[in-house]
């Protein structure tokens, strides 16, 4: 009878999510916490899974998912002020990182979060709402037990599709050839998208994506990019 209980109780739990990231707060400089403090009030996006993001019908919305410090994404907003971006980190001494920088280059088309990105698009995003949505250099949980941690799951990119304006695109970048391989097989079995290029696998960098001191490090150790880019049918 106990045993019995015991299992019911079990099975009642909820079912633990994987996380596709861990929290590692390293420890915020004093730019990065005053930041927080006085910016995130202005260019900050608080998560509310009550209260959705509404983008204007004809806005063009870029989602950047994992910005790390975000000195491509500021780059790449500098570059289309036309063009509104919404970037999601969940590592706080990024978020500083990416709010100063907003102010120091006088930017009007960049909000931050800091949650969990599958969250923000169950509960905050609407569907067909985004014209594109790039994940540069995620963890590649290049361990064979992690490999189920990566973002980049059947699952996840089908959330994306529905999420995606139709001709919408989904563009990955990532240093890991494994991870590259494995990110092909997921979009190319996933439906509804098209792999835009034009030798069915990987694309040259767009010249829109910024080379970060990461990559040129990357590079001149002699470490392959390899770039996807998906469009919603």
């Amino acid at each position: 009878m106990a045993e019995q209980l015991h299992t019911e109780i079990e099975e009642q739990k909820p079912k633990r999510t994987i996380r596709s990231f861990v929290l590692r707060q390293g420890r915020l400089t004093k730019g990065q916490e005053q930041a927080l403090q006085n910016l995130w009030p202005v260019f900050g996006v608080e998560y509310n899974a009550s209260s959705p993001i509404h983008f204007q019908p004809n806005q063009h919305v870029v989602l950047e998912i994992g910005f790390g410090m975000g000195a491509s994404l500021i780059e790449m907003a500098k570059n289309a002020p036309e063009k509104s971006f919404l970037g999601i980190e969940v590592h706080k001494p990024g978020v500083g990182a990416c709010l100063m920088a907003i102010e120091e280059n006088q930017l009007s088309n960049l909000n931050v979060m800091c949650h969990d990105a599958v969250e923000v698009l169950e509960n905050m995003i609407a569907d067909n709402s985004l014209d594109k949505v790039q994940i540069f250099f995620p963890d590649p949980w290049h361990k064979a037990r992690h490999n189920k941690r990566r973002i980049i799951q059947p699952a996840f990119v089908e959330l994306i599709r529905r999420k995606l304006k139709v001709n919408g695109i989904l563009h990955l970048a990532t240093d890991w050839q494994h991870y590259a391989e494995h990110m092909l097989e997921v979009l190319n079995q996933a439906t509804g998208y098209k792999n835009l290029s034009s030798t069915g696998d990987y694309i040259p960098r767009p010249a829109d994506r910024p080379i970060t001191k990461f990559e040129k490090r990357g590079q001149n150790l002699g470490h392959g990019v390899w770039d996807l880019q998906f469009q919603k049918q």
